[in-house]
């Protein structure tokens, strides 16, 4: 049978109904109706409106089948139909090198930027935090009265950047000390009593960085801080220091002022006779206010900002012809079923009606919709207004992995390279119902861990923590560090870890994967098999395929419209 298959609308068609429609009657020699999409009379068709000649009847479902199947065209035969250029898909080829360049150099940027705030944080841990050394769960503490005293003095070391207390005017700005505690306690451990009042009170003072630090007895601090640590709950010390980033020298572009503002906590809410020690470093991002290169760098962050202007307003136009076609597919939906329905005495499937919505072009429109925002937003980034790297960094991250796989739509009017979103999108709704009810297994198994072995156990001290190595296990990974790190202190805990463990990785593995595996075999089969015996028709194809006009016929021009029109996509 001669004839173009339509290309975008068979990734739609698979599995749409629980049924397939019989297949189109036995067609004649196609040399004879090639050009032909005349309706054959059948006996499912409800009778002519009254008010309409079989010839125009005719004449009618000729128009609408010619009309779907010019809709369900893919680019190249849209043009050889009508002309019409495939502006779509060379925004969207020109989008992709735009997206990706532009996140490679605010990934570059945003790189240089987190490892010079990480490395300045591990600095500032050095140097405030009396003997601070690098662990992997990054947990300090002091046990002493005069470890927590000898602190203090630990802020006035000196640092091998070019770091600086922030300036109000002429002097620096004061350190911050804020103390937190009960208003009453007397407690006696040894006598099991004590007196306390929970309302609890805040004490705060201002020193400045360059007052000498000399703390001994309570009579002779100079500081005035005297802690009473049976009352004591927290202490907080935040002071700010400036730095500049140099980094950027040696990309062309002038260095950034930061500043970070430091906060060192002494937690002693547990009273155990351990107090942890944090650091959280919050920084702000902007431009020096006085400034001097010598040689000849020259500042490219307008250059920048232009570029960024051009990826806005490319996806900006992808965003209205994507949004425009969307609309026009609703509108022939809605007259596909009103014409079904009056000359069918029929209702159009829910699958059939999903047909027209296209999928691809709705991941577009989010896809532009975030480049748009995130472009904003370096942009300001960029003009020092915002320090919202993680944001940013999120929006542009996900609309370039959205445009990249919106390739995957062009590759799949060929057919030998639809396998893969064949596969996935026949098999999404068997997958969601399955991961569904494993869900609720494995959230049984989270909740079980959490509160059985969460004592004993670092990995499973928390419901998140939990469920990350659960799902590790699930991949094998790190199996052996999970059971030996179970401590023994208990060993009806102990045995029902074993149960728990292996229980668990049993099920999960060897049943629930394996049945997975074999969900996606078993479609990746079918679709297989389907492209070689045929895919199931739906009443859309079967009404479709009647019409045997090839693209290049010129049977689908329209009156009004010329051949190869400039703007031609801009018409209605």
């Amino acid at each position: 049978m001669e004839g173009t298959e339509v290309g975008a609308g068979r990734e739609l068609q698979l599995f749409g109904t629980a049924r397939a429609v019989p297949r189109a009657k036995e067609m004649v020699n196609p040399e004879v109706v090639v050009s032909s999409c005349s309706a054959n009379e059948d006996e499912n068709r409800g009778p002519f409106n009254q008010h309409t000649s079989p010839s125009e009847e005719l004449l009618l479902e000729d128009q609408m089948r010619r009309k779907l199947k010019f809709f369900f065209m893919n680019p190249c035969e849209k043009f050889w139909a009508r002309g019409r250029k495939p502006w779509k898909l060379a925004i969207q080829i020109l989008k992709i090198a735009m997206v990706t360049i532009q996140l490679v150099f605010f990934g570059l940027s945003n790189q240089m930027v987190v490892a010079f705030k990480e490395e300045n944080t591990v600095a500032f841990k050095h140097l405030f935090l009396k003997g601070y050394m690098d662990r992997m769960d990054d947990t300090y503490a002091v046990y002493t009265q005069r470890d927590v005293y000898d602190q203090y003095l630990q802020l006035r070391s000196v640092s091998v950047g070019n770091h600086a207390y922030e300036n109000k005017g002429t002097e620096p700005s004061a350190m911050a000390i804020c103390q937190h505690f009960y208003r009453r306690g007397n407690i006696c451990p040894g006598n099991d009593t004590f007196d306390i009042d929970p309302e609890i009170e805040t004490e705060c003072f201002f020193v400045e960085p360059d007052e000498p630090f000399h703390i001994g007895t309570p009579e002779e601090n100079k500081l005035n801080l005297t802690l009473d640590f049976h009352r004591l709950l927290t202490v907080e010390l935040q002071f700010k220091l400036k730095a500049i980033n140099l980094q950027t020298v040696r990309h062309q572009e002038l260095p950034d002022c930061y500043d970070f503002t430091l906060t060192i906590t002494f937690d002693n809410k547990a009273h155990s006779g351990r107090i942890k020690i944090s650091l959280d470093n919050d920084i702000s991002i902007r431009e020096c206010k006085d400034w001097h290169v010598s040689g000849s760098i020259q500042k490219n962050t307008h250059y920048m900002m232009i570029f960024d202007a051009f990826v806005i307003l490319t996806c900006l136009s992808s965003l209205i012809l994507c949004v425009r076609s969307v609309v026009r597919g609703l509108q022939l939906q809605q007259e596909f079923v009103n014409f079904f329905l009056l000359h069918y005495k029929k209702e159009v499937s829910v699958s059939d009606r999903m047909e027209f919505v296209n999928g691809w072009y709705i991941m577009i429109i989010i896809s532009d919709v975030l480049t748009i925002i995130g472009s904003i937003l370096k942009m300001e980034i960029q003009t020092k207004s915002l320090t919202s790297y993680d944001v940013c960094s999120i929006l542009l991250g996900t609309s370039t992995m959205l445009v990249w796989l919106g390739v995957i739509r062009y590759l799949g009017f060929f057919e030998k390279y639809n396998l893969l979103i064949l596969t996935l999108q026949a098999a999404l709704p068997n997958v969601i119902r399955f991961c569904c009810c494993a869900a609720m297994i494995y959230l049984g198994y989270c909740f079980c861990g959490w509160i059985v072995l969460g004592p004993y156990h670092d990995k499973f001290r928390s419901l998140n923590m939990v469920s990350e190595c659960l799902f590790s296990l699930i991949n094998g990974d790190d199996m052996f560090a999970t059971f030996a790190k179970m401590q023994q202190k208990s060993y009806l805990v102990w045995l029902f870890s074993r149960i728990y463990l292996y229980s668990f990785i049993s099920l999960f593995i060897y049943m629930i994967l394996s049945l997975f595996i074999a969900l996606i075999t078993d479609t990746y089969e079918t679709i297989k098999h389907y492209q070689q015996d045929g895919f199931p028709e739906t009443e859309l194809r079967t009404f479709i395929s009647e019409c045997k006009d090839l693209p290049n016929s010129g049977k689908y021009r329209l009156d009004d419209e010329p051949p190869l029109s400039l703007f031609c996509c801009c018409k209605k």
